[in-house]
């Protein structure tokens, strides 16, 4: 079995150039012309992307545009994100590869076994919790809240009780595609400004309950009394952790020809236009 995956470190990018690479990897692979790949980028501008499944009118459009901030609906499930002070990874290989189990939950757990190694090796004493039920759920989710870090899935990365990463799945042409946060700093006061509420009662409740169960890397690092952590040193434990926590080694690549034109014609028509981002 060749366990050389290709690794990709894209920088920052608008949004629909983001979500395209992402959907250009997956279509890629699915057709057997690169190998699995592990990518990390940022955003510029920062950005709000909403869930595939999620209502384009949760959000508010003139105050994104005030504060200057970008907008995608992603292809993966799960709720609003603000991407600013992150590294955004995406992983992409197929059904079939050895060890992927078919089931959602299972893969994401195996598929995120690399991340808690990265919170490790930054010294965090990072724990992937299993929600057994319903119950346990509830502890780390607020209803009614738009944003992703408040909608856990079954297994749960944890610092000190918070979760501390946010990822999203989606399985297209026997191919998964899974993709997250990974935050170094949050503002949690700028994601609940752009997303719309019932009232301010509602919108106060739901940022202070995001606020108690959502952590960034810094948060905890300065709650700690340890310096904070550079984007670089991030890169650096997520790349180990991911390629130890995979069982393969990750090659510096570059995006193929036939992928950057699958990425132009991905941007014109979806993801750099209004039909698709604002569907629902």
């Amino acid at each position: 079995m060749n366990t050389k995956w290709r690794f990709l470190s894209t920088g920052s990018h608008d949004p629909a150039y983001n979500m395209a690479v992402d959907e250009a990897i997956l279509i890629a692979h699915s057709e057997g012309a690169v190998p699995p790949t592990v990518r990390f980028y940022g955003w510029q501008p920062p950005t709000l992307s909403i869930g595939y499944f999620q209502k384009s009118e949760e959000v508010d459009f003139e105050r994104l545009e005030q504060e200057g901030l970008g907008f995608v609906r992603r292809p993966t499930g799960g709720r609003a994100v603000l991407h600013d002070k992150e590294l955004t990874y995406s992983i992409i290989v197929a059904e079939s590869y050895p060890g992927i189990p078919s089931g959602v939950t299972e893969a994401y757990r195996v598929l995120s076994e690399g991340l808690l190694l990265g919170f490790r090796k930054l010294g965090l004493d990072a724990q992937m919790v299993q929600l057994a039920s319903e119950e346990d759920k509830s502890k780390y989710a607020s209803m009614g809240s738009a944003a992703c870090f408040d909608s856990p899935s079954w297994y749960e990365l944890v610092v000190e009780g918070r979760k501390i990463a946010g990822s999203a799945q989606t399985r297209q042409k026997q191919v998964v595609l899974q993709h997250g946060s990974i935050l170094l700093d949050m503002d949690t006061e700028q994601l609940f400004r752009v997303l719309r509420f019932k009232n301010e009662r509602i919108q106060e409740r739901l940022k202070q309950q995001f606020s108690q169960k959502a952590v960034a890397i810094n948060d905890i690092c300065r709650e700690l009394g340890r310096p904070t952590v550079q984007l670089a040193e991030v890169e650096v434990a997520f790349r180990e952790g991911v390629a130890e926590g995979l069982g393969v080694e990750l090659e510096e690549g570059a995006l193929t020809d036939y992928e950057q034109t699958l990425v132009q014609q991905l941007i014109a028509d979806k993801y750099g236009n209004e039909a698709w981002n604002l569907r629902r």
